[in-house]
């Protein structure tokens, strides 16, 4: 269910000094983006374009609300008691919320005090951006990398790749659990020898705990119309299911669990 968030009179989880951010909505009851059922907190603005994307609605900061973390926090400890009891907790998502790192940080840190299992779902373009403070009251990186060649990535986001390949290892350094999300596209993202390296470079890591293989779908087409955007895959259609799982085995046969 998206929900609003409402000013609260006092800062929640004894978090300090607010920090003021730019919110999209917030579902309270998401079963995809974590373990258990998650607080999806997402927020607004991200400098990738991707082809596919499902909430252009998020492109800008100012295509959000603007927001304090306090008041975000108090919204998260309301739900508190029910997320530990469906063993869930906070997902912070976008957008791309690496825009926004002081916000991110202060609310994770705030969630810790709360004791809830904390999750970033991201593109790992701005990866640079969260420091080592951030990334210790983050216990799961949702990481989606959209392509494995540099031109590939490049025609799907309209950025370079190599930012969130690096992102990607640092978490490994830190061993960070990762869940590596990749969307398949007909025609975009289908090539398999990329796929391959993709997969290769993923068990290398030793912190992918999951691999998610999506099939692309067009549920986000409409926006791009309200938004008055061209939808360069308006003609293309989703996967047919026996090639979406071969991309799956792929990644099965580096020894990756694929959900």
């Amino acid at each position: 269910m998206l929900s609003p968030i409402t000013p609260h009179p006092a800062h929640a989880a004894g978090t300090g000094a607010s920090v003021r951010g730019w919110v999209h909505s917030v579902e309270t009851g998401g079963t995809v983006d974590g373990p258990g059922l998650r607080y999806v907190l997402f927020l607004a603005g991200c400098p990738l374009r991707c082809q596919y994307c499902h909430n252009p609605d998020t492109r800008h900061m100012h295509d959000g609300s603007p927001a304090q973390s306090s008041d975000v926090l108090a919204d998260i400890a309301t739900y508190a008691d029910f997320l530990h009891r469906a063993h869930g907790g906070l997902t912070i998502s976008g957008g791309e919320p690496l825009v926004q790192p002081e916000f991110c940080a202060a609310i994770y840190r705030g969630a810790k005090q709360l004791g809830l299992h904390t999750a970033l779902d991201t593109s790992g373009f701005l990866g640079s951006h969260a420091d080592d403070h951030l990334l210790a009251d983050v216990d799961l990186v949702l990481l989606d990398i959209k392509a494995f060649k540099e031109s590939t990535y490049r025609a799907v986001t309209g950025v370079p790749l190599r930012p969130t390949l690096e992102f990607a290892e640092r978490l490994s350094v830190l061993r960070k659990p990762i869940w590596l999300r990749y969307v398949l596209v007909p025609g975009l993202t289908d090539n398999l020898d990329e796929i391959e390296g993709l997969a290769e470079f993923a068990a290398g890591l030793e912190v992918v705990e999951r691999v998610d293989v999506l099939p692309f779908h067009k549920m986000g087409e409409f926006k791009w119309k309200q938004l008055g955007l061209p939808y360069a895959l308006a003609n293309t259609e989703p996967p047919p299911p026996e090639l979406t799982e071969r991309v799956r085995g792929i990644f099965r046969t580096q020894g990756l669990k694929v959900v």
